[in-house]
Formats: C-alpha cells, sequence, structure tokens
C-alpha cells in the first residue's frame, strides 16, 4: 500500500487536513484520525481493514457503501461529494493492479 493513499483512495499528501498538520494520514496513525473521538478509527478504515482485513476498501466489491456515505464531509456541495467519489474510486482501481 503507498503510504500517501488513504484506505479510502484519498491521496493523503492533497488534503487539506494533511497540508494544515491535522493528520498523518490514516495508514500512519492506524485509522485515528484527527476527526474521530480521542483513540477511536474511521468508521471507513475500522470496517476496511480492523473488521475486514482488506488492504484498502478498492479490495472491497461493495464500495462506495454505506459507510462512505456516512463519512461525507458536510462542507461539500452533492456534486463536489460525488466527484469525491468518484475520484477516490479511480485512485483505488489504480492500485490494484500493485
Amino acid at each position: 500500500m503507498n503510504e500517501d493513499i488513504s484506505i479510502c483512495g484519498t491521496e493523503c499528501s492533497k488534503c487539506y487536513c494533511f497540508e494544515a498538520g491535522m493528520c498523518s494520514g490514516c495508514n500512519a496513525c492506524s485509522g485515528k484520525v484527527f476527526h474521530c473521538a480521542d483513540g477511536e478509527e474511521c468508521s471507513i478504515y475500522h470496517c476496511c481493514v480492523t473488521e475486514h482485513g482488506l488492504k484498502n476498501c478498492g479490495e472491497c466489491g461493495k464500495v462506495p457503501c454505506g459507510v462512505w456515505l456516512s463519512c461525507r464531509d458536510p462542507k461539500y456541495t452533492d456534486e463536489q461529494f460525488a466527484d469525491s467519489i468518484r475520484e477516490r474510486m479511480a485512485v483505488l482501481k489504480g492500485l490494484a493492479g500493485k
């Protein structure tokens, strides 16, 4: 797994949280990212890695799923959120061949 790519296909170096120093990326912190309660995993990370033992969501045939949809960043419009999902899916598909 590329350490710059999160479990859900987010390119960490392009994320505002990473750039602001709020997050080191979900791979580096085992899913315990800044927006989760102290010591808790991101629900996407928890589902993918902890529950199902996958390397990333691209290995799951149900993605994008309800867990993804429940983790929507409220600052996104519907169109921005749909674009984010498409972009992350493309990144995950690119990892499949590696």
